[in-house]
């Protein structure tokens, strides 16, 4: 089975036109700055000598129905952001319902969440619309994102092409979630990676999005696999540059 052709456009912004906003409530406004701050000290680092706060930016993709909303608001440590609307008659024209016929919303923004992997270590979790319609909101969704977790529902695997041609055309590490329905046939991870004809490395991992440890260890993957594949992209911008002083 290979890629379709009916990846979301590249219609990407002016650079810097995805405001970034503080995420952070604890923040004080009335707080006065550092005025003389040590030139010396480790950016990384906290004065009492721990790691500084790290939040990191990550998408869950994925086809119509599929199971995004539901994945960020079971791991979400806060109350969810969702903006999702009942499907309407109108919309059964565009809406392929086919195997999810008793979901009655649809995300037309965004979901939005938050998740501490550990201490110092948070997760900023942003679910993509799936229909075609709405593919002009990921180029502004991506921007600074670590990575990404692609959703897949093996009675509908095709759906889950738009957004692995995505991510794979931008160079946005990812693993595919595949979201093991309770009515849906089984198969392994080696199967889906075919079907979907991955790059070789791209991780498949069973999950069951309803469930916070499962969504967690998703998640959790997806933080090391990212992390080596920019660790990687990092050695071999500065290897030639190395060898030669």
């Amino acid at each position: 089975m290979g890629h379709h052709d009916n990846r979301p456009s590249g219609t990407s912004g002016p650079a810097g036109s995805a405001q970034e906003r503080d995420l952070d409530p604890d923040l004080c406004p009335d707080a006065d700055p550092d005025p003389d701050p040590d030139p010396d000290a480790d950016p990384g680092v906290e004065e009492d000598g721990e790691l500084a706060a790290l939040a990191l930016k990550i998408l869950v993709a994925g086809g119509f129905g599929v199971g995004k909303t539901t994945l960020v608001g079971a791991v979400s440590e806060i109350r969810p952001l969702r903006t999702e609307e009942q499907l309407s008659e109108a919309g059964e024209l565009v809406d392929d319902t086919g195997g999810v016929a008793q979901k009655t919303t649809t995300t037309v923004a965004m979901d939005f969440g938050r998740i501490t992997i550990r201490s110092g270590l948070s997760l900023y979790l942003f679910g993509t619309p799936g229909q075609d319609r709405f593919w002009f909101l990921w180029d502004e969704l991506s921007q600074g994102a670590l990575g990404a977790v692609v959703l897949a529902d093996t009675r509908r695997l095709e759906d889950c092409f738009p957004a692995v041609d995505y991510f794979e055309h931008r160079r946005i590490p990812f693993v595919v979630a595949v979201n093991c329905f309770s009515e849906a046939r089984r198969y392994g991870a080696h199967d889906v990676s075919r079907a979907l004809d991955l790059e070789q490395g791209t991780p498949v991992v069973l999950c069951d999005a309803r469930d916070k440890d499962s969504g967690k260890e998703v998640l959790i993957r997806l933080v090391e696999y990212a992390g080596r594949v920019h660790t990687a992209r990092l050695l071999d911008s500065v290897g030639p540059q190395a060898g030669s002083v």
